[in-house]
């Protein structure tokens, strides 16, 4: 049989189970000093969750950083991987002046804000979703998932925060609206009040129902929908 033929076979049979949610809860970094690394990530604010060991050499410990649903486990007998091997583990944000200043405060060295040369994605730089060609500052036009910041850990474990504001369309459900934190709330009123002042702006007047706009504002915002005018 060949591959076209299995294919056509698989797509010809429905998924006789319900779907099952998968939700990415846990990410394993490798370092080289457990106790350097759980005084780096307790500098940084995360959460710490578990610190467990055995008499035969095994310790797991792991951190949950703010808003996030997903956490990291580093420790001893946990992972066969190098030291400073885990690369490309991205942090989203919906302030990436704000994130980055919050690591600055901690003593923790930070890149500058960076962005993509459009469509030149082959260059010296070291490699994040957009290639290797880092230009110098935020995106021009603050668009969404265009602006990031690096830093690593003691070991070398590669982080990014990555500026995403307004989500594509899809990538969220249109009925559910999230924020994990009282500052991306806040983040998002002030984008609201804004794009708010310019409606009202465009309409001549004051708007008594501001509220409703806001809301349908945030929703369409986090769910992708094109924006109220």
């Amino acid at each position: 049989m060949t591959t076209t033929e299995m294919n056509r076979e698989t797509d010809a049979k429905p998924a006789k189970s319900r779907r099952v949610d998968l939700k990415l809860e846990v990410i394993v970094i490798p370092v080289s000093d457990v106790d350097r690394a759980k005084l780096f990530y307790a500098n940084l604010g995360w959460r710490l969750d578990a610190d467990f060991a055995s008499g035969d050499g095994w310790r797991v410990i792991q951190f949950t950083p703010p808003g996030s649903a997903c956490s990291v486990i580093f420790g001893k007998n946990v992972t066969a991987a190098a030291p400073g091997s885990a690369q490309g583990l991205y942090l989203i944000v919906s302030d990436l002046e704000a994130a980055r200043q919050d690591l600055l405060d901690r003593g923790v060295k930070v890149s500058d804000p960076f962005h993509s040369a459009g469509d030149v994605h082959a260059g010296p730089d070291e490699p994040y979703l957009s290639g290797r060609v880092r230009v110098n500052g935020a995106d021009p036009q603050r668009g969404s998932y265009s602006s990031f910041a690096s830093f690593s850990d003691p070991d070398g474990n590669g982080w990014l925060f990555q500026e995403i504001t307004t989500r594509l369309p899809g990538r969220i459900e249109a009925t559910e609206t999230t924020f994990t934190s009282s500052s991306e709330l806040a983040g998002a009123l002030r984008r609201a009040a804004e794009a708010h002042g310019e409606h009202e702006k465009r309409t001549g007047g004051h708007d008594d129902n501001w509220q409703d706009w806001y809301a349908d504002y945030i929703v369409r915002e986090q769910a992708g929908q094109p924006l109220p005018s």
